[in-house]
């Protein structure tokens, strides 16, 4: 029966000690208060922010829509803070021990906060869409990654400063450890600085069709680094930005014509005439089409063969579009070939000439050069 009361008392003893001072309950009743701040948590995200968001879909704007899409994983953790704050508060701490507690309730604001400003810039930056016209999509984009920096840069530092730790010396500290980095990363800086001027010189923007090196695709992202290009066969290619910067890029969203440039070859037995009509009858059906551009136009004669009367033809479409550039293309084939009938010409085809020569030694004595014995005549095969 001692031993049974002794073991009670033993088990008093631990749950009134509990840790640093605080009893086994009231640890108990303050991770239970947690808890219930994660269930408060999904009622706060179901009613007050549902609540927000059916607001927010009667304006007539949609930057608000996105801005509370954007914050509202910060605003779902302010609950939880709450509920850290009421279970630090019940189990009363030492002092000692409660500034420890109160730094990382301060510590869970800040974060809260850097994160839900971190977050909606992104959507803050719709409104600066008229910017963005002027100064280019990509140029808009760059300047929202380095707030970002900025602002988590700033989050950290308040954070750091929080716990004591000083922000200064330990910039200085990285900025030693940032020379050596910057000598052993100079293609690193080179990119960010071509990047840079590809930016300022708007030579393209996201969603143009550049080509390079014989390589032709799509604009997706230009960063810090590289440049996104996706190819006709939808494979995406990084490029660094120094090659761009550096090397020739044809954009090919910018030009205001494509070009058609044939030639054709004509039977050299045609006539003068005959050239003479199919040759100005192309010029004028060329002309008379609203797809073409009136400048540009050339139809001349070319040159001069054995078997062919080649025409030079070169013409450029009113419009940059592809599709309508390889209609045209079409409908001038067609038309060319209607031409070159209805004036009784032909096209030239491809000939070859081919001598053939006898050796007159093989037939025997008569033929064969003096001195030289005529080859003996074959062998009957055996029976």
């Amino acid at each position: 029966m001692d031993d049974m009361h002794d073991f009670w008392r033993l088990t008093v003893e631990v749950w009134n000690h509990g840790w640093k001072g605080t009893t086994v309950g009231e640890i108990l009743i303050a991770i239970l208060i947690v808890v219930v701040a994660v269930f408060v948590r999904r009622l706060f995200s179901h009613v007050v922010i549902s609540a927000l968001g059916r607001a927010a879909r009667r304006t007539q704007t949609r930057v608000d829509d996105v801005l509370l899409d954007a914050i509202a994983p910060p605003l779902q953790l302010v609950p939880i803070i709450v509920g850290f704050y009421i279970a630090f508060r019940y189990i009363d701490p030492a002092p000692r021990h409660w500034v420890t507690l109160e730094l990382v309730i301060r510590s869970m604001v800040a974060f809260t906060i850097f994160w839900a400003i971190y977050r909606a810039i992104q959507p803050l930056s719709r409104v600066a869409t008229p910017l963005g016209h002027v100064l280019g999509e990509a140029t808009v984009d760059w300047v929202v990654k380095a707030v970002k920096l900025v602002i988590a840069f700033i989050g950290a530092a308040i954070i750091l400063e929080m716990w004591g730790i000083a922000v200064g010396p330990l910039l200085a500290g990285l900025g030693l450890f940032g020379v050596a980095v910057a000598l052993g990363a100079q293609d690193l800086f080179k990119n960010l600085i071509a990047g840079m001027a590809i930016l300022t010189e708007r030579r393209f923007q996201k969603g143009e069709t550049v080509s390079v090196d014989g390589l032709e695709g799509t604009v997706e992202t230009i960063g810090f680094r590289s440049t996104s290009i996706r190819r006709g066969d939808k494979a995406p290619v990084y490029l660094p930005n120094s090659k761009l910067a550096d090397g020739a890029v044809a954009n090919l969203s910018r030009f205001n014509a494509r070009q058609i440039n044939w030639k054709i070859s004509l039977d050299h037995r045609a006539s003068v005439a005959s050239v003479r009509a199919v040759r100005q009858a192309i010029e004028d059906y060329i002309r008379g089409q609203d797809v073409f551009a009136r400048d540009g136009l050339t139809v001349r004669i070319d040159g001069l063969t054995t078997s062919s009367i080649d025409l030079t033809v070169v013409c450029f479409t009113a419009t940059p579009d592809a599709g309508r550039w390889q209609i045209a293309k079409e409908e001038l084939a067609l038309g060319i070939k209607e031409i070159v009938e209805q004036e009784g010409a032909e096209f030239a085809s491809p000939t070859q000439a081919l001598t053939l020569t006898t050796d007159r030694r093989l037939d025997g004595d008569a033929d064969a050069p003096a001195g030289q014995k005529p080859l003996p005549a074959p062998s009957p095969a055996p029976n």
